[in-house]
């Protein structure tokens, strides 16, 4: 008989020729069990999803109730479902007044694609702008707004009308004009190794857009809910995007994104043509009735309260020589070394002393640390002398 190990390289597609392959049999909180009962701190969070921990027990038993009650009904939109009602209200309750109207969507690709189509729709331009280095997802439109060519040339033809500027190069802000729809970058950018704009650029974006009438749609996927210090990472710049992007850490594990704008603007989904954007299992009332626990308990425990202060006992803990900069904000940060050669080293041995690190999409010279919102100072210190020790082996 084939184990589990053979079965997923047998029949599981596989998305790089090197999987990690560990084999987790459970995980609870900060940490993930193989089957021998190995723990593994994760410092990732699963890619910015477990911003809660693993399987917080006040989502677990959401979920539970939720099933309990019914699963998929209909298409998403058709039926009052009251998990994704209260889950939008919730949100609502957490963002500025202008974003009030939630589309929910299954992931933080299907966000993009929905907020692409809704900036067309709504201006009734073609022309989208996003920025160097950026990630968005990889459907074709998500793709498309990609500003890493590596990833993309395989996949062309991709979407006509899209253009890109330097992510926080205010001079090339100038690019806007009236016939740009829409503006899409991440608040931080994530794959290009933890990229802070500046609060000038921020602020200038939002004044370029409104004068040419382009919409910003921000991606907060991986900076949402905490991540930051703050519930989104657009409060660090005092400015409110037109429409914003959630997943990831949205959902306490639960596969689940939306994106939100003001009433005005979403309702021209609505009619020439009807149904101008639909899904079948966006919104999936198991997946709201998580989220909306997952929002409570981020809001309830006071989650985001320590962010700052756990970020500047990372950057305390982690001096090395070869630590080249630290960037970052919260608990979104990024390791710079010098070569992927020294990430991959180190990676490898953290991983073998039970610490889960891991690198970036367009900056494999870097190692990200995003850890759940609920370490403690001790795994704190743990991890950055795991991290310490194998920078001294390589």
């Amino acid at each position: 008989m084939l184990s589990t190990r053979q079965l997923f390289l047998l029949n599981t597609a596989q998305t790089s020729p090197f999987p990690r392959s560990l084999e987790i049999e459970r995980a609870e909180g900060m940490y993930l069990y193989d089957r021998e009962g190995v723990r593994y701190m994760d410092l990732v969070s699963g890619f910015a999803v477990s911003n809660t921990g693993h399987r917080h027990p006040e989502v677990v038993k959401a979920i539970k109730d939720q099933v309990d009650k019914y699963l998929h009904l209909t298409v998403y939109g058709e039926y009052i479902q009251a998990p994704q009602v209260r889950f939008a209200e919730k949100l609502a309750s957490v963002l500025p007044s202008s974003l009030s109207s939630v589309y929910f969507v299954n992931s933080g690709a299907e966000a993009t694609e929905g907020a692409m189509k809704l900036a067309k729709r709504y201006t009734g331009r073609s022309g989208i702008i996003a920025c160097t280095n950026s990630y968005h997802g990889s459907t074709q439109g998500a793709l498309s707004v990609m500003g890493n060519e590596y990833y993309k040339q395989a996949y062309r033809p991709l979407l006509p009308g899209i253009s890109f500027i330097e992510f926080n190069n205010p001079v090339d802000l100038e690019q806007i004009t009236t016939e740009t729809s829409a503006v899409i970058l991440e608040t931080i950018q994530g794959e290009a190794g933890i990229r802070v704009p500046d609060l000038d650029y921020m602020q200038k974006l939002r004044k370029r857009c409104d004068e040419t009438g382009t919409l910003i749609i921000l991606d907060e996927i991986q900076t949402g809910f905490g991540r930051t210090g703050k519930m989104f990472g657009f409060e660090h710049f005092s400015i409110t995007p037109d429409i914003l992007l959630l997943a990831k850490g949205m959902g306490g594990g639960m596969p689940v994104g939306a994106f939100i704008s003001s009433k005005d603007i979403m309702s021209s989904l609505q009619e020439n043509p009807i149904l101008g954007h639909i899904t079948t299992f966006g919104g999936h009332p198991v997946s709201c009735a998580a989220g909306l626990a997952n929002l409570n308990v981020i809001l309830n425990e006071k989650l985001m309260d320590e962010v700052t202060t756990k970020e500047s006992l990372f950057r305390t803990c982690l001096k090395h020589p070869k630590i080249k900069e630290i960037r970052g904000k919260g608990l979104m940060l990024c390791i710079q070394l010098d070569t992927f050669e020294q990430v991959e080293k180190v990676s490898k041995r953290c991983i073998e002393q039970g610490i889960i690190i891991d690198w970036f999409l367009h900056c494999d010279t870097a190692l990200r640390v995003a850890p759940p919102l609920i370490i403690t100072e001790e795994e704190i210190r743990r991890a950055c002398g795991v991290i310490v020790e194998a920078l001294n082996e390589v």
